[in-house]
């Protein structure tokens, strides 16, 4: 599974992950062996816009935890080549001790990392920062972390900025980053998209998706405009919120044949999301070895869902009474009449429960100015009919009230 679960690493995964990482360094030499044994487990690519780039469709979205370095190898040595991380997901170090255990390991995948700057100019010695973590001197991909509401109100001008296109030229002449982009999951990401289809500035997005997404909202057609750009697309967060046992019971349910094909119940949703050509990987948090074994057998299994399928997982997740909307666009706040951002604390609310990220979820929670973590007026009865995900706020912001504050 993935997305979901706290962390653990049982037994039987941990052996399997330890005969893998002799996989991963017979890989690196390219010997007759490790040739074959990389094919057998190769997974499908695709072209990262006009980066042309090729790059594994599942990206691995790391955190720290004690198995992190068990799963780099085996995620490794099952065929993925593009690793995910970030400032505050304390995983940086983890990667840095896996590269240096085999310095081959660094051409051959596709790094991604992130950090949080307050004007463009920042990026500059973030990055620096993030290389002297990681130690490497390069990364393949480097993004602005979750550009949104947390940022200055003029972020919305940073994809069309002269200041901004600066820095991007300085940091690719300078071979640090070979692209520069940004992640995104705010409600106003049409906003975000729009303006970096416009700008031309950045190489890549990634954004919190579905695979159910209606193609005639502004989203979608934001979207269009990027691909349409060149803009490489990274789909996130799309297997994020539901909870695992409800989620399979409802598959089982709405859609036993996917089942019965052999498809478990995630790697439909992956299947959904890869059906969209327009993204070119899905970056799932991968956090045990029993996720990276399901993840990449759906991978190398892909076929387009027809929409149909799709449908019938959108009505299985909506009634496995999920805790985060990927569809969020803010419109929950809106009908509720309130300026807290109903959509964010439900995900902070996912980091906490699902993703085991509890200092993360409580500080980013806590960082939220006062007016917005408090809902105490606002009808969540109409956030609940207006969002996409049918979500309980009433339930979720109690258990958020108590769990991150």
């Amino acid at each position: 599974m993935a997305e979901h679960d706290p962390l653990s690493t049982h037994r039987r995964g941990f052996l399997k992950a330890g005969a893998s990482g002799s996989v991963a360094a017979l890989a690196a030499t390219q010997t007759p062996a490790a040739e074959a044994q990389e094919k057998a487990h190769a997974l499908p690519t695709r072209v990262l816009g006009r980066t042309g780039e090729k790059v594994t469709i599942l990206n691995l979205g790391t955190f720290r935890g004690s198995g992190l370095g068990r799963i780099l190898r085996h995620a490794y040595a099952q065929g993925v080549r593009c690793i995910d991380t970030a400032d505050t997901y304390r995983s940086e170090p983890g990667i840095a001790d896996w590269l240096d255990s085999n310095p081959a390991l660094r051409k051959s995948i596709f790094l991604v990392t992130k950090d949080h700057p307050k004007a463009p100019k920042d990026l500059i010695a973030q990055l620096d920062r993030r290389l002297a973590t990681l130690r490497t001197d390069y990364v393949d991909l480097f993004l602005i972390h979750g550009i949104g509401n947390e940022y200055p109100a003029n972020s919305l001008e940073w994809p069309k900025s002269k200041e901004m296109k600066d820095t991007v030229e300085a940091i690719k002449k300078s071979g640090k980053a070979r692209f520069v982009g940004f992640s995104c999951h705010d409600g106003r990401r049409a906003d975000y998209l729009e303006a970096a289809a416009e700008g031309k500035v950045f190489d890549v997005v990634m954004i919190q998706n579905t695979a159910w997404l209606d193609k005639n909202t502004r989203l979608n057609k934001a979207i269009d405009r990027c691909h349409a750009a060149g803009i490489g697309l990274i789909s996130m967060k799309q297997l994020a919120g539901p909870n695992p046992d409800a989620f399979l019971a409802q598959v089982a349910k709405k859609a036993p044949d996917l089942i019965e094909r052999g498809i478990t119940p995630y790697g439909a949703l992956l299947h959904a999301i890869w059906t969209d050509e327009r993204f070119a990987m899905a970056c799932v948090s991968m956090q045990n070895i029993d996720q990276v074994n399901e993840n990449t057998r759906a991978a190398r299994s892909f076929e387009p869902l027809k929409s149909a399928d799709i449908c019938r997982l959108r009505d299985a997740f909506i009634a496995s009474a999920p805790t985060l909307c990927p569809d969020c666009d803010g419109r929950c706040s809106l009908a509720a009449g309130t300026r807290a951002p109903l959509g964010d604390i439900t995900r902070y609310l996912t980091y906490y429960e699902r993703h085991g990220a509890r200092t993360e979820a409580r500080d980013r929670f806590s960082s939220l100015p006062p007016e917005a973590r408090n809902w105490t007026d606002a009808d969540l009865a109409a956030a609940r009919e207006a969002c996409p995900a049918n979500l309980d706020f009433g339930a979720l912001l109690e258990r958020a009230k108590d769990s991150l504050a």
